[in-house]
């Protein structure tokens, strides 16, 4: 626990912004996100869902630089983000995308190693903190056990927890992840997520994709609902989330319930329309 307490106390040195301004994304043939203006609540956890291919991921992307945008800007901290030099942008941010990869024989302790190149340069080497910032990370993906094994030799959630835990020792005052607990059984998803909501008490600025309503009411502080590639709901779960908007995210019936200690909304008695 004192791994973990170090690591979550490394609250950032100023507030985070993070913004897009009338953003279109895309490809040649395609448009899937239209003159789209969102904002993200600093210090707080944005969870994005909505049905498959509504553009969660793409925007996110967006959100990234990771897609650079047809039209309109994303704004990190007052700058266009596609401006500012890439090392600059990874001691803002830090992106977990869906589909992660890296080299073969990578280990585990050597990928998250990577979340602290930002941090290098001719002057900054490695140091007993970079090492410290690994070994909590490791700790906290409960992955110390499992540092020197190679990815690929791993389970589909445990390579899943590796690359949150590289996220993690990037130490950025924002992170985005895409669908983070997608590959993970439900005591290890309930494990992100709580994590997630102790890396917002300290200041940090989550924003992430996911796949089950419930989950993102219980976890998060503000939700984006998103339908073919607009945003049809914005604010506090509890606030936006109802049958209706249910109804029009996934075509389903469906009664709300309230968590008992969370208060947030449950998605329950769910029936396909027709």
């Amino acid at each position: 626990m004192s791994l973990l307490s170090s690591l979550l106390t490394n609250r950032p040195d100023h507030e985070v912004s993070l913004a897009a301004q009338s953003l279109s994304l895309g490809y040649p043939a395609v448009s899937i996100i239209e003159n789209l203006s969102l904002h993200i609540p600093p210090g707080k956890v944005t969870a994005i869902v909505g049905p498959n291919g509504c553009g969660k991921s793409t925007l996110l992307a967006g959100l990234s630089r990771l897609h650079k945008p047809s039209q309109g800007t994303v704004v990190l901290n007052g700058k266009d983000i596609n401006r500012l030099p890439s090392r600059q942008v990874a001691r803002e941010l830090a992106l977990l995308p869906q589909e992660a990869s890296a080299p073969e024989g990578l280990t585990v302790a050597e990928l998250i190693q990577f979340g602290r190149q930002p941090h290098q340069g001719i002057l900054r080497q490695w140091s007993e903190g970079d090492q410290a910032i690994v070994e909590a990370a490791l700790a906290v993906a409960d992955l110390t056990g499992l540092a020197d094994r190679p990815l690929e030799s791993m389970s589909g959630g445990q390579r899943q927890r590796a690359w949150i835990a590289m996220a993690i020792a990037q130490q950025t005052p924002l992170l985005l992840l895409d669908e983070p607990t997608s590959a993970l059984d439900l005591g290890h998803q309930i494990e992100v997520f709580e994590l997630i909501r102790q890396l917002a008490a300290v200041g940090k600025t989550v924003v992430m994709v996911v796949h089950d309503l419930s989950s993102a009411c219980r976890y998060a502080d503000h939700l984006v609902a998103m339908q073919a590639g607009r945003i049809v709901a914005e604010g506090a779960p509890s606030r936006i989330v109802t049958p209706a908007l249910v109804e029009q995210l996934y075509g389903v019936k469906c009664i709300l319930l309230e968590d008992p200690h969370s208060g947030t909304p449950i998605i329950a008695g769910v029936t396909r329309l027709g």
